[in-house]
């Protein structure tokens, strides 16, 4: 199982991010999907879920009407559509495949500043 996340970076307050999730090693289409932040001094959060279709989508509360997730499976890729970025939100974003217990990226750093 391999994960490459892109996309992070520093962002103004309010603004935007598309975050990516390049995956190969597995049967993509077959596998829900997720996606975690942990930020510094901080346990791992949960930010939501995506079944293997699409069809279904699953938000913490914190994140929920801000973040959309989704997927293209004919890419192999998973995407994290943030808005309305708050400082909190300030962490490294990393996709998981809870099929596969474990299984993360390097991560990507989003860092929301005024």
């Amino acid at each position: 199982v391999q994960l490459v996340e892109s996309g992070g970076g520093l962002v103004q307050l309010g603004g935007s991010l598309r975050l990516s999730c390049a995956a190969s090693g597995f049967t993509f289409s077959d596998c829900h999907m997720a996606w975690y932040r942990q930020a510094p001094g901080r346990q791992r959060e949960l930010v939501g879920t995506i079944t293997n279709t699409g069809g279904s989508t699953y938000y913490e509360p914190t994140v929920k009407g801000r973040f959309t997730i989704s997927r293209d499976n004919s890419k192999n890729t998973l995407y994290l559509d943030m808005n309305s970025l708050k400082f909190e939100d300030t962490a490294l974003y990393y996709c998981n495949v809870p099929r596969y217990s474990g299984s993360r990226g390097q991560g990507t750093q989003v860092t929301v500043s005024s």
